[in-house]
């Protein structure tokens, strides 16, 4: 059992992204981390930081429950796109030797593959 985040537009060869509910959490604290603070620090994460107090156009992504929730719409993902093709930029190496690293990079490029998706058809992202 998992995490799928594709868009809503009903067509089964659309791109999607995929995750344990583990690894969809590894992979949301690796972005905060890459934003400048911890995930578990923050309210609804274990924390009491309020979300107001940090600045991420990731917010979208990362403070939304894993499988519930409003879908995120075209405008959101458009906002996050930027950063998430920054930090594959910022990340990646010639040959990364960290097999983790490599993998939150292929992570980011198939979620960028995905928002854009989203966008360029004008539907929603869905968590399912």
């Amino acid at each position: 059992m998992g995490l799928m985040l594709f868009p809503g537009d009903d067509d089964v060869t659309s791109p999607d992204v995929s995750w344990s509910y583990t690894g969809f959490g590894m992979f949301r604290e690796w972005l905060a981390q890459t934003e400048g603070f911890a995930l578990a620090e923050l309210d609804g994460f274990g924390g009491d930081r309020d979300w107001s107090s940090v600045s991420t156009t990731l917010e979208p992504l990362l403070n939304h429950p894993d499988d519930d929730g409003p879908d995120l719409t075209p405008a959101q993902c458009a906002a996050m796109l930027p950063r998430l093709e920054a930090t594959i930029l910022d990340h990646r190496l010639p040959d990364p030797s960290d097999p983790v690293l490599r993998r939150r990079i292929e992570d980011v490029s198939q979620l960028v593959t995905v928002l854009r998706s989203c966008v360029d058809k004008n539907v929603d992202l869905v968590f399912g």
